[in-house]
């Protein structure tokens, strides 16, 4: 077994996210996703984002509100949500004051020759 502690592991900030991905651990190739931890500051909000990748994501403390595709939706602790490929997301937190923390796996969706299989 291992253990991985987000509140022991290297970040770094874009904007004001602080984002720790798991790349730091040395399992490239191990798991068949990458993974990160990231806060988000009280009041704070991450950057319009869009990526290749799916990505689910599981709120661990306070509540996610999360922008897609011209809804809003609030997100609790210990409840997840899943943007799909190229999906334009942005993740805000209107707590004044509890930060948000959320744990996300992200992995490449399957080709059409892989789902074919």
């Amino acid at each position: 077994m291992r253990q991985f502690s987000s509140g022991s592991a290297e970040s770094s900030a874009i904007g004001v996210v602080d984002v720790a991905r798991w790349e730091q651990y040395g399992l490239d190739g191990t798991m068949p996703f990458q993974a990160m931890w990231y806060t988000i500051p009280p009041g704070g909000s991450g950057p319009r984002d869009g990526h290749p990748e799916l990505e689910l994501s599981i709120v661990v403390s306070g509540v996610a509100t999360v922008e897609t595709g011209g809804q809003v939706t609030d997100v609790p602790v210990g409840a997840a949500f899943l943007l799909d490929s190229e999906e334009p997301h942005v993740i805000r937190n209107r707590s004044a004051d509890v930060p948000l923390v959320v744990f996300s796996a992200y992995w490449m969706p399957l080709t059409t020759e892989e789902k074919a299989l």
